[in-house]
């Protein structure tokens, strides 16, 4: 009996986050974390907590913005060398936006190995945002092309990542910035000192953050004096900007 071929796997979006809008004006894709090298398939739970909280954080940022928020379910959980999975599922997943709602903006969100994903699929021509937390960003080597910024030409990006992160390296994700930079003035990037991979510390700042970045990015309203400034300072200085504790809280004051 002859041996059953293996079903394709397709990627996925997750239903939207919270009550959907009536009419979508702009999407977030969420993309969660996943690891340097598996096939193995996705954790059936699916986003961690921190994702699942930016997702509510959005939902309340963009309320009556006509905002909707989806998680990307990857194929695989590994990024799979030059198969480059999780950005693939990620410019998959860009196109079914433009499937199901038409020609709207699209702000990419990724946490750890999803904020890689989120910075290679920038270049998607939906996408107008990309925000990265704590990339996982590969070691640089002489052998090997540098991770590309190219793609991120017309692009708000924003980066974030803690000084104390062991898992993936806050320097790598700063020459990175520092070489997008160059050519797209569009490009800011937050130290959270202190804090690891998991941003735990200030979560509440990360997030406040990263929701204000995004509906700047999206539906055009102002972005806060630290982005403002970040994103017009030159380099390193905008590239090395100190997320400030008690963020969030200035932010509702205003």
């Amino acid at each position: 009996m002859g041996q059953q071929a293996s079903p394709v796997r397709t990627a996925g979006l997750g239903k939207v986050v919270g009550p959907g809008p009536d009419s979508v004006c702009g999407v977030v894709l969420l993309l969660p974390g996943g690891e340097e090298v598996s096939a193995r398939r996705p954790s059936v739970v699916g986003a961690t907590a921190f994702v699942r909280s930016l997702g509510r954080r959005f939902v309340r940022t963009g309320k009556g913005e006509g905002l909707a928020v989806h998680t990307v379910r990857y194929r695989y959980r590994g990024w799979n060398g030059s198969e480059a999975h999780l950005a693939a599922d990620a410019e998959w997943a860009a196109d079914e936006v433009v499937r199901r709602y038409g020609d709207v903006p699209v702000c990419l969100v990724g946490v750890g190995m999803g904020g890689r994903a989120a910075l290679r699929a920038g270049g998607h021509e939906a996408v107008n945002s990309v925000v990265a937390l704590a990339p996982w960003l590969p070691e640089e080597d002489v052998a090997a092309p540098a991770e590309p910024v190219k793609q991120l030409v017309g692009r708000r990006v924003l980066i974030v990542h803690g000084t104390n992160d062991e898992r993936s390296d806050p320097e790598l994700s700063f020459r990175l910035a520092a070489r997008a930079k160059k050519v797209n003035r569009e490009v800011c990037r937050f130290e959270v000192h202190s804090d690891g991979h998991r941003l735990g510390g200030h979560r509440d700042e990360v997030e406040c953050l990263a929701a204000d970045f995004m509906r700047g990015a999206l539906f055009g309203h102002p972005v806060s004096r630290p982005v403002e400034d970040a994103l017009a300072a030159p380099p390193p200085i905008g590239l090395r900007m100190p997320l400030a504790v008690g963020f969030g809280k200035s932010l509702r004051r205003r």
